[in-house]
């Protein structure tokens, strides 16, 4: 409810960290304003909220910064050519990171920032293993801009280690999950549609809500990856060909919204989310299908290299997280064969005495 004690479209809301803040919301655009209420510099805020401009009031925030702090340091790095060269999506994720540590520790001072701070920072991240080795990645890059800024003499980041997360990560989906999917969803349906195009391209989701009919040349379908600005040209598995050869011809995507837009990747995912919650799914994700299609290529045979070409990967690493247990289980049977093969050979029979030259 508004606080009748505030400017219109503030009310008082505790943060996560418990902490009584004032937020201003109108319409879909939502943000906090720092400062004491009715105080010059929280109108100055209010008003540039109230004219519904993010950027400026970020400007705003940013100019306000201390000398030495890691406020100052951030702002830095936003106008980093180490910040600019980062895809969009990657940097809306660092700077979502970025924003909510210097929420906590902006105003202290960068020079003071020792590995043991960090360690302790992590440290209260210990049950979201994954989420800490994000920060940690970004802080790496972040305080190495502050060595380059001239505010440390050593990267305090660099030697601290990561969590180790016992997680395989994404579940990859199996054949039961895709028969439970295809038994909830109907054939022809938008679901089916976007599981066909997760599955047989292997790419991201990103990457998949732009895919339309330009972007296929006979039975070969072109890629520019979004995240990683790969191109890849790659062979279409039969049963997608199938999938999309009735798709009309009008729209520039193969996936549009009810309102006949096309998706955001984030749109996308929250509303695949829900096609799989209604198939009884909620394990499985859109993710998880761009793993299944690396294990299937592994699970028939295909070398690492081979599957960095349909899926985009850069590194052999990369590749061996979505592979190891086609792999293993690949290898485990090949093994039990050689041993089958070997126990059913049988022995040589002996020479017959009459050939036996020697006597013996």
């Amino acid at each position: 409810m508004i606080a009748r004690n505030l400017p219109k479209y503030c009310s008082w809301n505790t943060d996560r960290h418990g902490k009584r803040r004032v937020r201003f919301r109108k319409g879909f655009y939502s943000t906090y304003l720092a400062g004491i209420p009715y105080a010059e510099d929280f109108m100055q805020r209010y008003h540039v909220a109230l004219d519904g401009d993010a950027q400026q009031l970020q400007e705003f925030k940013d100019a306000r910064v201390g000398p030495g702090t890691i406020d100052e340091v951030i702002v830095n790095f936003y106008r980093s050519t180490d910040f600019a060269k980062l895809k969009a999506s990657t940097k809306k994720v660092r700077r979502n990171m970025l924003e909510r540590f210097r929420e906590q520790h902006g105003k202290k001072r960068v020079a003071l920032l020792t590995p043991a701070h960090i360690k302790a920072i992590l440290g209260d991240m210990a049950e979201r293993p994954g989420a800490a080795n994000s920060l940690l990645k970004a802080l790496r890059v972040l305080l190495r801009h502050a060595v380059d800024m001239g505010l440390l003499r050593d990267n305090p980041a660099r030697n601290v280690r990561k969590f180790a997360v016992n997680s395989e990560g994404f579940h990859s989906w199996t054949d039961d999950d895709l028969a439970a999917f295809e038994a909830r969803h109907e054939r022809g349906s938008k679901a089916r549609l976007a599981v066909s195009l997760l599955l047989y391209t292997g790419q991201r989701r990103s990457d998949v809500v732009r895919m339309g009919w330009q972007h296929i040349n006979g039975e070969l379908l072109s890629v520019v990856q979004d995240k990683t600005g790969v191109v890849l040209r790659v062979p279409m598995h039969p049963r997608l060909v199938a999938t999309i050869e009735n798709m009309p011809r009008n729209n520039l995507t193969f996936l549009l919204t009810d309102a006949g837009a096309p998706f955001s990747a984030a749109g996308f995912g929250n509303w695949f989310r829900d096609r799989c919650n209604e198939a009884g799914l909620p394990h499985c994700s859109a993710h998880g299908l761009r793993k299944a299609c690396a294990t299937r290529l592994a699970n028939a045979g295909c070398t690492t290299e081979q599957i960095k070409a349909v899926t985009g990967h850069k590194t052999l690493s990369e590749v061996a997280r979505y592979t190891k247990a086609a792999d293993q289980e690949r290898n485990a049977k090949q093994a039990l064969a050689n041993l089958l093969r070997s126990e059913s050979e049988q022995p040589c029979p002996t020479y017959p005495p009459r050939l036996d030259k020697n006597g013996k």
